[in-house]
């Protein structure tokens, strides 16, 4: 084999994988609740202020209106009539997007790996790769939940954004090698989460149209609901009405898109309350920026103590991601993840397939997604030799290649957990700048241990007799392994052996799947009810509260937990 073909080989991994869950359909629904920011008074009241209208955001303020006057606030604008967002085959296009309006947001972690956040209404459900899937029963009884309220909390969400996927060619090839290596029984369609090899649920209709929990504010009653785009909270106000009361939160300050500053105040009722639901990384950020964190480092930063929380950003997780990227000989559809295997030892197999991330139909030049150097992912050359003309030089190279060279696609495996933590924190006082985030990826040896199980299972899948037609005969399963590890991935150091071990090549080639988490936890800054500790009157609801990921992917799970308790909180209120 020749060594332009090598090249062109490596060169895929420039643009394919990317998110797990994404949302919105093709038509925009006609929600008369929802506003730009800049038409907002500069003075309102309500009984339920939600900060953030993400995956777990939107079901709870649509649940929430039905008996109480909800105000929603979203940092970002609304995701429906960009094609980006909408079209499967355009997924990839918004996370390589950094103009200051994109709905992804950028971050890299000190870990060194590519990882971002969610700026749109419907949050992650509108970035990610659709699948669909719920947390297990253990996961739910450890969580103390409701088992009763959150099967139907589940099955509100899935009667509008769940879908049942048709499987072409390589995504049944790999549910067939799963069960041909040992990953038993097969449950065949469930958004259950039962050992064994599954096709799951996914957000994408069968046209190909996402479908998100911005979706879900269709069960709103728009009397109730009043939705501000572009709104983004700078703080959460407190006040203290007895010499040794605690504080609580009675309302925010957020500004619109045109810097405006706007006040919106819960009304009088010991039952009203504010509620964070920004997400692993903005939910312990917005605490922190109102002065509800650690006393040392709210004070490096000038911010006036509330409330001494140490464990605010603490728990940071992110499941790390390892795949191997499979040249095909033959076509393979576009597909995102819509079957998985999930094994005993902790490691979950996923795949995705085709030109999904080679190219935008929307645009005329080539989108290689997170894994492109336009924007700035050059993990062969350092932070510091990152220069635009460095970038220009890549850019213009992988627009050159082949397209055969990203004909296959990619087999992975997300580890459980994780067990491995890391924290959160503030890198400047200004709520649009990212916090500083590091996860200690395959910190914990298990963690480790369970990657390695699974990329030996993806060797398996390879080699297996159901796999055979869209592997070349030629390349062996070493070869395809020392080609993931030369490939652009992450900013971490790299390691060119021609034998590497699975240990190395774990932690040399480790990628977000954006299952991130923490940082607000339950039994650590907020109680099972997700009041937050020490405080009146506000709530964490989201990601955030996490001390594992839930099931294979979270976002089912997320978007149940807004409904699950936005029924509790209205029963609490209606003395039920």
């Amino acid at each position: 084999m020749s060594l332009g073909w090598w090249r062109l080989v490596y060169a895929a991994f420039a643009g394919f994988l990317l998110f797990h869950g994404f949302s919105t359909s093709e038509n925009a629904p006609n929600y008369s609740f929802m506003h730009n920011a800049t038409s907002a008074p500069f003075l309102s009241y309500y009984d339920y202020i939600v900060v953030g209208g993400g995956t777990a955001g939107c079901p709870l303020a649509a649940t929430l209106s039905h008996r109480a006057n909800v105000l929603l606030l979203e940092r970002g604008g609304s995701p429906y009539g960009d094609p980006n967002i909408t079209k499967l085959v355009n997924f990839g296009a918004s996370l390589s997007d950094l103009s200051p309006w994109s709905p992804s947001q950028r971050f890299i972690s000190t870990d060194g790996v590519i990882n971002s956040r969610a700026r749109v209404l419907g949050g992650g459900s509108c970035l990610n790769a659709g699948f669909y899937t719920r947390a297990s029963p253990e996961y739910i009884r450890q969580a103390g939940w409701d088992g009763r309220l959150v099967n139907q909390s589940y099955e509100w969400v899935e009667n509008l954004v769940a879908f049942e996927p048709h499987l072409g060619h390589w995504q049944s090839a790999v549910r067939n090698g799963l069960l041909e290596v040992g990953v038993v029984p097969f449950n065949g369609f469930t958004f259950d989460h039962i050992n064994g090899t599954k096709v799951g649920g996914t957000i994408f209709d069968e046209q190909g149209n996402r479908h998100t929990a911005a979706d879900l504010l269709e069960y709103a009653n728009p009397r109730g609901l009043t939705v501000l785009l572009y709104a983004t909270v700078q703080k959460i106000l407190f006040r203290f009405r007895g010499r040794r009361s605690r504080p609580e939160a009675y309302g925010v300050i957020f500004r619109d898109g045109s810097g405006i500053e706007h006040r919106a105040y819960l009304k009088y009722g010991f039952k009203n309350e504010i509620i964070i639901s920004a997400g692993a990384l903005g939910s312990p950020q917005l605490l922190m920026l109102s002065g509800v964190g650690p006393v040392a480092h709210l004070r490096s930063h000038n911010i006036p103590v509330v409330l001494d929380q140490p464990l605010v950003g603490q728990g940071m997780c992110d499941n790390p991601m390892n795949a191997v990227f499979v040249p095909s000989p033959i076509p393979v559809e576009v597909s995102l993840i819509e079957v998985v295997g999930i094994t005993h030892f902790g490691s979950y197999i996923e795949a995705a397939s085709g030109e999904t991330f080679s190219a935008s139909v929307t645009t005329t030049s080539r989108n290689y997604g997170m894994f492109s150097p336009k924007i700035g992912q050059l993990s062969t050359v350092p932070p510091k030799q990152r220069t635009p003309e460095a970038i220009a030089r890549a850019v213009e190279y992988l627009d050159n290649l082949d397209q055969a060279a990203l004909q296959g696609g990619f087999i992975l495996e997300k580890i459980m957990g994780p067990i491995s933590t890391g924290h959160l924190e503030l890198q400047t006082r200004n709520p649009d700048d990212n916090p500083s985030v590091t996860f200690n990826y395959f910190q914990h040896p298990l963690d480790l241990q369970r990657c390695v199980q699974g990329i030996q299972t993806i060797g398996k899948i390879v080699e297996s007799e159901s796999f055979s037609k869209f592997r070349y005969d030629y390349m062996s399963w070493p070869g395809l392994v020392n080609m993931t590890e030369h490939s652009p991935i992450n900013l971490l150091p790299r390691h060119y052996n021609s034998s590497i071990p699975l240990e190395t090549f774990c932690r040399d080639t480790v990628m977000t799947i954006w299952h991130y988490h923490g940082g607000c936890q339950v039994s650590r800054v907020v109680d099972p009810d997700y009041k937050v500790l020490g405080v009146e009157a506000l709530r964490v609801i989201d990601g955030s509260t996490f001390n594992y990921s839930p099931g294979t992917n979270p976002q089912a799970t997320v978007m149940m937990l807004g409904r699950y308790m936005g029924v509790k909180i209205l029963r609490e209120r209606l003395g039920n």
